[in-house]
C-alpha cells in the first residue's frame, strides 16, 4: 500500500541539503481489519502544520514513520460488529485520527485526550482502517475536499468550549493559519464581538475580512498592544486564542488579555520554549485564566454538523498527488498557502 512516510529526519528548511528531512512515498503493509473496524479509501488528507514537526524529529520518532492525519474518503469494508453508528459501505466519511485503548485511566474518566495507549495509522495512505468510533458520516453538502478539514474544524468547536465564551465578548486571535481562521469564523457564529486577527501575511489578512473579522492587526507593521487598547477602549480582549506558536506571540497574548479574560494557547510551541509570566500582575491581579488545549475528542460530532454553515473552499488553495508528496510539502513549509491536499486516490 502506497504511504507518504518520513525516511530522514530534519527540518525541511534546513539549507544543506544532506542535513534536510525527507519525505517520501513507500509501501506499507495494508492495516489488518478487526470485527468492530472500518475500511476507508482514502481521497484526500491534508496537511497539518504538526507534520513538519514530524519530519523534524520533535516527537523523536525513527524513521521510516507514515504521516498524516486529516483525512476523507469512503468507507469499503465494514467490520461485522461494526453496527452501531449506522455506518454503510460508500458513506462519504472523515474523522478522528486516534484509536483510544478505553480501558486506561484518562479514558475511564472522560479524558481521552489523554489516553496512555492511542494509536493511529498514517494518513496520507490509499486506505486506513480505523475503529468505527473513530469514523463520523459527513453531511451531504460537505465535499471529499472539504471533508478532510474534520480535524481542524473539531479544534475550533473545542476552542469554544473550552473559553466557555459568552455572545458578545470580544475575541482577538493570534496567527492566521487554517486553526486561526477556522477558529475566527466559529468565534463569529457564537457570537464574538471586536473579533480581532493578528496576522502579518496579507493574504490571510484577506481571507479573515471575508469569513467576519471585525479588525486585522499587522504585528509586524503595528504595535499589538496599542492597536488592542484603540480597538477595547483600553480595556483588552476578553478571550485571547494564540495560534501561531510565535515566541513573541506567545507572550504578548496575555498582555492584551482584559481583566479576568482567558488565554488559550493551541499551537505547537518550540518544546524548549520557555515563557515568564508574572503570577502576581497577571494571575492574581488581573484573574487571568491561562490554558492550553491538544486534540478535541468529543468535539467531532458536532463539527461535522457545523461544517456546511463554514466557508471552507477559499481554505483549499493547493492539491497535489501523492507521487508529489515532496514538492507537497515544500510548499506547505513555504508558508504561501492556507491548506495544501494530497489526493490519494482517484474518486
Amino acid at each position: 500500500m502506497k504511504t507518504i512516510a518520513c525516511v530522514k529526519v530534519g527540518s525541511l528548511k534546513d539549507p544543506d541539503i544532506n542535513k534536510r528531512g525527507r519525505v517520501q512515498v513507500i509501501d506499507m503493509p495494508e492495516q489488518e481489519m478487526g470485527d468492530e473496524d472500518v475500511k476507508i479509501k482514502v481521497a484526500y488528507c491534508s496537511i497539518c502544520g504538526s507534520d513538519p514537526h514530524l519530519v523534524e524529529g520533535i516527537f523523536g520518532l525513527e524513521p521510516p514513520f507514515g504521516l498524516g492525519h486529516e483525512i476523507s474518503g469512503t468507507i469499503v469494508e465494514i467490520g461485522k460488529k461494526a453496527t452501531k453508528k449506522g455506518l454503510k459501505v460508500g458513506d462519504k466519511v472523515a474523522g478522528n485520527f486516534l484509536r483510544f485503548c478505553g480501558t486506561c485511566y484518562y479514558c475511564r474518566n472522560g479524558q481521552e485526550q489523554f489516553c496512555e495507549h492511542a494509536d493511529n495509522k498514517p494518513g496520507f495512505s490509499e486506505y486506513v482502517v480505523w475503529h468505527e468510533s473513530q469514523v463520523f458520516k459527513m453531511p451531504q453538502n460537505v465535499s471529499l475536499e472539504e471533508a478532510c478539514l474534520l480535524e481542524p474544524v473539531s479544534i475550533a468547536v473545542r476552542i469554544v468550549d473550552k473559553t466557555n465564551m459568552k455572545i458578545g465578548q470580544r475575541v482577538a486571535i493570534s496567527g492566521g493559519g487554517p486553526i486561526g481562521l477556522l477558529s475566527l469564523q466559529a468565534m463569529k457564529m457564537f457570537g464574538a464581538t471586536s473579533l480581532t486577527l493578528i496576522e502579518p501575511i496579507k493574504e490571510r489578512q484577506e481571507l479573515a475580512k471575508e469569513f467576519g473579522a471585525d479588525y486585522i492587526i499587522d504585528p509586524v507593521e503595528q504595535d499589538v498592544c496599542e492597536e488592542a487598547n484603540k480597538i477595547t477602549g483600553g480595556l483588552g480582549f476578553d478571550l485571547v486564542i494564540e495560534a501561531s506558536g510565535s515566541p513573541k506571540a506567545g507572550a504578548a497574548a496575555i498582555e492584551i488579555a482584559a481583566k479576568g479574560g482567558t488565554v488559550l494557547y493551541i499551537a505547537m510551541f518550540p518544546k524548549d520554549y520557555e515563557m515568564p509570566l508574572n503570577l502576581y500582575d497577571k494571575l492574581y491581579s488581573k484573574e487571568l485564566t491561562v490554558s492550553g488545549t491538544n486534540v478535541a475528542p468529543y468535539a467531532f460530532p458536532r463539527a461535522a454538523e457545523i461544517m456546511p454553515r463554514m466557508n471552507l473552499k477559499p481554505f483549499i488553495q493547493k492539491v497535489f498527488t501523492m507521487d508529489e508528496a515532496e514538492e507537497a510539502f515544500a510548499a506547505q513549509v513555504s508558508g504561501k498557502y492556507t491548506k495544501i491536499l494530497i489526493k490519494c486516490n482517484d474518486f
